[in-house]
C-alpha cells in the first residue's frame, strides 16, 4: 500500500505545496513531453517548479536492463554480502543489481572500490565504495519485487544527462525542472534547469520526505508551489 505523505511542507518558514501529477504507467521509450504539455503546463504558475522522478526519465530514455539478461558473477555475490540491508528498500542487496553496477563501472574498478571502501570503513568513513566505483552506480535502481509490473523485472541505470534533460524541459515549456532520485532512505537532486526558483539544496529539502512515493502512487511528476 502506498505510504501517505503530507502535501504541504514547511521550509524555513515558507509553506510549499507538492501537487502530484497522476499519470498512466509510462512505458519504455515513451516521451514525457505530451504529459507535460497536457497535464502539467495548464496547472503551472510563475514561481512554480516541477520535479520528475529519475525512474520515469530513465524509462523514457530506454536506459533499462531486464533481469533475464543479467547473470550475477561471483564478484557480485561476494560484494552484496557486505551491503547494508534496509527493511523498506531493496538497495544493493540483490546480486543481479550489483552485477548491473559491475557492467557500468567494470570489474577492475569495482574490485578497487571494494578494497578501498572496505579499508576506509575500518576508520569510520562510509560511501567510499560508491565514490571509487564512480560511473553513477548509486543511481541504479530496480529489480524491486514491490515495484509495479513489468518494472519489477527491470533495472534502471539512471537518466542520461539529467541537467540537460531538465534544461530542455524548461526551454520547451517554460517550466523550471528538477530530476530527483528518491527512495525510502534518501532523496538526491540529479539534475536541475537554470531557471529553478530555489537552489538545489532547498529543492532537495522540499522533497526530502519523498512525497512522490515508492509504490503505486503513479505520481512521477510533482508541481511544487510556494504559498503566498
Amino acid at each position: 500500500m502506498a505510504k501517505q505523505h503530507e502535501l504541504t511542507i514547511d521550509i524555513d518558514g515558507e509553506q510549499w505545496d507538492r501537487i502530484g501529477i497522476k499519470t498512466h504507467l509510462i512505458t519504455i521509450l515513451e516521451p514525457l513531453d505530451p504529459i507535460i504539455e497536457e497535464q502539467v503546463k495548464p496547472q503551472f504558475q510563475p514561481g512554480d517548479f516541477i520535479t520528475i522522478s529519475e525512474k520515469v526519465v530513465t524509462i523514457s530514455q530506454g536506459r533499462v536492463v531486464h533481469i533475464d539478461v543479467v547473470k550475477a558473477s561471483p564478484l557480485a555475490k561476494f560484494i552484496v554480502k557486505g551491503v547494508k540491508k534496509y527493511d523498506n528498500d531493496i538497495g544493493y542487496s540483490l546480486p543481479e543489481k550489483m552485477q548491473v553496477a559491475i557492467y557500468q563501472a567494470g570489474y577492475f574498478r569495482m574490485i578497487a572500490a571494494l578494497i578501498g571502501g572496505t579499508a576506509t570503513r575500518l576508520f569510520g568513513r562510509h560511501g567510499d565504495f560508491y565514490r571509487i566505483a564512480g560511473n553513477r552506480i548509486s543511481e541504479i535502481d530496480g529489480f524491486n519485487p514491490d515495484a509495479m509490473a513489468p518494472f519489477d523485472k527491470f533495472a534502471m541505470i539512471g537518466p542520461g544527462d539529467p541537467d540537460g534533460y531538465a534544461q530542455r524541459i524548461e526551454d520547451t515549456f517554460g517550466i523550471p525542472t528538477v530530476i530527483i532520485d528518491g527512495n525510502n532512505i534518501n532523496v538526491e537532486v540529479l539534475g536541475a534547469s537554470k531557471g529553478l526558483p530555489v537552489d538545489r539544496a532547498k529543492a532537495r529539502r522540499i522533497l526530502l520526505d519523498n512525497p512522490m512515493g515508492q509504490d503505486d502512487e503513479m505520481t512521477p511528476i510533482m508541481l511544487c508551489r510556494k504559498r503566498p
